[in-house]
């Protein structure tokens, strides 16, 4: 465990924690701010990453005062990941259990409030993050996607993910997706699956933020979720941010202004 001194003079202090999904271990990290009765914060990395690629963001939300958490997904990682699971074992719909057991975890926490949670996702992380939101079963108050990938049943669909191409009539048993091995369930679990008739059960505040340069999830997939959130809730705080000269990723200048929107959405 080691401390750090926010501006605002909070002393976060960061720890490894482990929780179970099943027969799996979750490891993550706590980034705890002094104080009791916490909101939460839950933040998602996107597919073949793991928790550090999201830490920037925990530790801005841990500065606004949030008992914040990062997490390895179970077979999420390709390298540096140090939850249990197999890639070819991992999904969309594992990678919602796996926030669900995180989620459980951080409101048995006698200083988090359990009422008051906000979870966020980059990525695949960002689709997992909406579709768990939708479910309803805990108080999700804010939602903040970069970069959703609401893009992944569709790619299912046409055979194509990422690196990998396959026959989605006649699945292999093993999908190779650059350096990472997928299993079958991957393209099963979200085939027939529409995200945004799942997306729309969500109610609360959402910040959506995407690169106009982004070439791995178009930015129309955002526009589209953009529209089912006003549509679906029209009086709630919902807000869509482009970063002019964003990638899949944000970096330098477009991760600032990205940390800039995110602190100004928090603050509203």
């Amino acid at each position: 465990m080691f401390c750090m001194k926010t501006e605002k003079g909070y002393n976060i202090s960061k720890t490894p924690f482990e929780c179970k999904r099943e027969n799996l271990t979750i490891r993550g990290t706590e980034y705890r701010p002094t104080g009791i009765n916490l909101p939460i914060a839950i933040v998602c990395h996107g597919f073949m990453a793991f928790q550090d690629t999201v830490k920037q963001y925990a530790v801005e939300l841990a500065k606004m005062g949030y008992l914040t958490y990062t997490f390895d997904f179970c077979g999420g990682s390709v390298i540096k990941g140090k939850s249990d699971g197999s890639t070819t074992e991992m999904s969309v719909l594992t990678e919602v259990k796996d926030l669900e057991s995180v989620v459980d975890y951080a409101i048995s926490r006698k200083y988090a409030d359990q009422k008051n949670i906000v979870v966020m996702g980059c990525s695949q992380g960002g689709c997992v993050s909406a579709l768990f939101a939708a479910k309803e079963k805990y108080h999700v108050n804010k939602l903040i996607l970069f970069y959703p990938a609401f893009c992944i049943p569709d790619d299912a669909r046409e055979g194509k993910m990422m690196f990998a191409k396959f026959d989605p009539d006649n699945l292999p048993e093993i999908i190779r997706c650059g350096p990472m091995k997928l299993g079958k369930c991957y393209v099963e679990d979200v085939i027939k699956m529409d995200p945004f008739e799942e997306i729309k059960e969500y109610k609360k505040d959402v910040l959506i933020v995407h690169g106009a340069k982004d070439k791995i999830v178009n930015i129309s997939y955002s526009e589209r979720a953009f529209d089912v959130y006003k549509s679906s809730a029209p009086n709630r705080n919902v807000r869509f941010e482009i970063i002019k000269n964003g990638k899949h990723g944000f970096s330098g200048k477009s991760d600032k202004m990205a940390k800039e929107i995110l602190k100004d959405f928090m603050s509203s």
